[in-house]
Parts: structure tokens; sequence; C-alpha cells
């Protein structure tokens, strides 16, 4: 008879935890995933899925299928609010660099994408768990709760975001998140009916993103210092205030809102990093390990690079009772220094967002298009060791900037 298969919780179905379920799932552990809200409607808007998120997901075979979601093959870059160009960035260049493009997404096609390759019955929603027991004595289970229900399971995973529930129950003395100083605001609107490059444009302490979908919609974003908790009665005539006479295409972007379409949220971060990512037989992920802030694109990618190495460190699930406190251990020792790293040097370039004076302005753009006359690879190399990184195990070849995988293999 075979042996039991080994039970994982997951608490929070995120992008993140639906990743880790995938991955658990495709090396034979028996995963629940509870999710609080009602249903898994994703809140949000886009999402920058880098070559490092991408390679992730080929372990869980959605590598590909991401790929061809990339909407622009063109140039991008910084700009003024006037419109001159900091620096540019081609696709080609971060391709040649690194891979393949930074793909452009909203969150709802990839939780999509995710679901349609997790078992029907994995996730249930509406679902308020809590971290009763993160099994740290010798061969116990972990314990959940989960509405009056008592869960017990060989892995707990703590994915409940930036405000953890679980993180709180593992390391109760730990400052959690501090506010970063911005606000940020996102929007998904049609398309405009013409083709514009995606860039991100830098003022004085505030910051607008213009990016393409795929199906024609257009992702855009903003961000600027702000009190913590602070929101206008309407958050549309708030862009408008600090926006609207920024460079085309933003205007026409801000006139095709309406307010019930802007989602604010301020932005903390774990700058004071955690001990360890796990304790006993629970582990965190994502926002709940290393929320950092959103200026490099990297919240979501670190989340799915999580997930697939914490699935590659625990490994096949069939057994029961089996002590996993030396895989998880090895889990939090290779990805605590990466993500901490990643977290400030985040933390770093919000600083830059946020520079208000006129000199230090001018010097921190001085310097942007000083990097630029050296080529668009200057950018790009801004991103060494973060985009290229690989997971643990070899899923696809190598590949050339245009080039399909020609070898798989991955999680399963």
């Amino acid at each position: 008879m075979p042996a039991p298969r080994a039970r994982a919780v997951v608490i929070g179905g995120g992008i993140g935890g639906l990743t880790a379920a995938l991955a658990l799932h495709r090396t034979r552990w028996e995963v629940t995933v509870l999710e609080r809200a009602p249903s898994l409607e994703p809140v949000g808007a886009g999402i920058g899925l880098a070559p490092n998120g991408q390679r992730a997901l080929d372990t869980v075979g959605l590598g590909d299928e991401i790929r061809e979601l990339a909407a622009w093959q063109g140039d991008g870059g910084l700009r003024t609010p006037d419109g001159r160009w900091l620096s540019r960035i081609g696709s080609a260049a971060v391709a040649a660099r690194f891979g393949g493009p930074v793909v452009i997404a909203h969150r709802a096609e990839l939780v999509a994408r995710l679901l349609a390759r997790i078992p029907g019955g994995t996730v249930r929603t509406g679902v308020t768990a809590r971290l009763l027991d993160p099994g740290k004595a010798q061969g116990a289970p972990a314990r959940v709760a989960a509405d009056g229900e008592e869960i017990e399971a060989d892995l707990v995973v703590g994915a409940d975001g930036i405000h953890s529930g679980v993180r709180r129950a593992l390391f109760p003395g730990h400052p959690g998140p501090r506010y970063s100083g911005l606000t940020t605001w996102r929007v998904v609107v049609p398309g405009l009916g013409r083709p514009f490059p995606p860039h991100e444009s830098w003022g004085r302490a505030m910051l607008w993103g213009t990016l393409p979908l795929q199906d024609g919609r257009i992702y855009a974003y903003a961000a600027a210092p702000a009190p913590a908790g602070e929101r206008a009665p309407d958050e549309h005539a708030e862009l408008l205030r600090r926006f609207g006479n920024w460079h085309d295409p933003i205007p026409a972007i801000l006139g095709s809102l309406t307010h019930d379409q802007v989602l604010r949220h301020d932005v903390h971060h774990l700058i004071d990093p955690l001990p360890a990512f796990h304790r006993g037989r629970t582990a965190l992920l994502g926002d709940a390990a290393h929320a950092m802030a959103p200026n490099l694109g990297q919240g979501g990618n670190q989340a799915i690079e999580d997930a697939v190495v914490l699935a590659h460190h625990l490994g096949p699930g069939p057994g029961r009772g089996i002590d996993r406190g030396p895989a998880l251990a090895a889990y939090s020792a290779e990805r605590l220094p990466r993500t901490t790293a990643v977290v400030r040097k985040a933390a770093r370039v919000a600083r830059l967002v946020q520079l208000s004076s006129r000199p230090a302005v001018a010097a921190r753009d001085g310097v942007l298009r000083l990097a630029a006359l050296l080529g668009p690879g200057a950018a790009v190399r801004t991103m060494d060791g973060i985009a290229d990184w690989r997971p643990p195990r070899r899923t696809y070849a190598d590949r050339a900037p245009q080039g399909r995988a020609t070898e798989r293999g991955g999680i399963g």
C-alpha cells in the first residue's frame, strides 16, 4: 500500500500561495489553500513578470504561457514630467542579458492560469485561518484553526500578505512592516487606440508609470509621498491634480478614468529582515516574509521564487510525520539573504523617487542621463543579481532572446 501523502495547508490564496500550492501538488503533496476573501477575484491591477519570475514559473509548467502575454517588444524607459527621456531600455536588451523581456499581465490572468492547474477543491475561500501551533515539538504536526475546524498538517505555508498573522505568531517580537513614506495608485483602463512606449516618469517626489497590456488595455500606476493612511475624497480628482499636466498619454489616461476605478494603497515594507522564514513545520513566503516597495517590480516575482524553492527543498510529499526541519532550514538559508537584498535595493529606489528639492532632483536626473550615454546596457545592468536568477532545479535550457525551450524539466 502506498504511503499516505503529506499534507500542506497554505494560508492565503494570492499569487505566492497559489504558486506554492501548485508546486507542492506537482511533488505529490496533499494541499489545501485557505483564503479569507469570499472569492479569488484578484485585488489589484497589473503585475510585471521579470525573467526570474518567468523561470520560476517554468518549474510549474507556466513559463511559456506567461511569455505569450508579452505586449511590447520595443523601447521604453524613464521620462521627465514634460516627456523628455532620461534613459531608454529596450526589450531586446533585457532579453539579451536575462533571457527574455519583462511581461506585463493583469493579475487576473496569472491567477486564472494557476487555478487551472490546481485540482478542484484545493482552494477554500471565505475561510478565516489562524495558526495554532507551528509544529515545533519533535514529530508534532502543525495545527491551524479554520472557522472552528482544527486542521493538522505536515507543513503550513504562511502566504497571508503584508499584515500576516502567521508571521506574528512565529515571530511576535519582530517590529513588522514599516511605512515607506509612499502611497500608490493603480488603474487599468481601455486602450487609447494608438501605440505608445511603456515608461516611468519621475518628477519631484512623484512617479507615474504607463504600461500596455496584451489585450489593448493600459495598466497605469503612480506614487508620491503622503502621510500614512491619508485618503482623498475623490482619488481620481487627486490624480488629476497631481499628474494632469504631465506628458502624453497621461492626461488622456486620466480623462478616461472614473473615481471608482482607482485603487490606492500605502506602501509598507519589511525593511527589518526576519531572523528566518520558518519555525517548526511552518514557512513564510511572499509579502508575509519580505514585503518590499514596488519600485523594482519584484514583489510578485520574489513570491513566485519563494514558492518553487520551498517545494524544491521539501521534495516529494509521500510520508507523513517526516522531519521537515532540514528542508525548511535550507529554504530559509537560500531565500533570506536574496530577498533581504532585494527589499533594501527597492527601498533605495523608493527614496530616489521621494526626492523633492530641485537640486537633488536635478542631480538624480543628471546621473540617469549620464548612465544612458553609456548605452542601453547600463540601465539593464541595474537588475543584475535579480533578473538573472535561476531556479535550483534546472528547467528549460538557456534560450536565445526569441528562442523556444528545447529542454524541459521542473517540479513534478
